[in-house]
């Protein structure tokens, strides 16, 4: 069987979702701790996920938030990342960043405060109870997506 003949197919079987996805080479950056383990899994899963990573590891991320324009601490998590002209902040799933690019609000970007538990580079590929919420200039947050 043929290449194209195999992608129809995957395709047609759902299954080619994730290749398709891998072609599209967004480029994201990120700003992380060298030694954390969650971080380094989100950015594996963006990768993984079509996502053209470069990565500027730090130990000291809260100038970088300030300076990029999160000045809410309550909207932090352990990385910062740069899509386009959005910020992603946190363990935002590949999904949510895919629909902020195509919808292109007027916000400043994506957060998942904290660390959740069940979210992408933790403990689960799939998101599952937990808000990825959306903020503007002024740290105002709305839901963008519930898990």
């Amino acid at each position: 069987m043929k290449v194209a003949q195999i992608l129809v197919v995957s395709v047609m079987l759902g299954f080619g979702h994730s290749l398709l996805a891998q072609a599209d080479n967004i480029p994201l950056t990120v700003w992380k701790s060298p030694y954390c383990g969650c971080c380094q899994g989100w950015v594996d899963y963006m990768e993984q996920n079509g996502f053209e990573v470069t990565v500027h590891e730090t130990e000291n991320m809260d100038p970088i938030k300030q300076k990029l324009g999160i000045t809410d601490p309550s909207l932090y998590s352990c990385h910062t990342a740069k899509v386009g002209d959005y910020l992603v902040e946190g363990h935002v799933p590949a999904a949510d960043i895919r629909r902020l690019l195509k919808e292109k609000p007027d916000i400043l970007g994506l957060t998942a405060p904290g660390m959740p538990m069940m979210s992408p580079g933790m403990n689960s590929i799939e998101p599952k109870g937990y808000d990825v919420l959306q903020f503007d200039q002024g740290q105002d947050t709305a839901i963008f997506s519930q898990y």
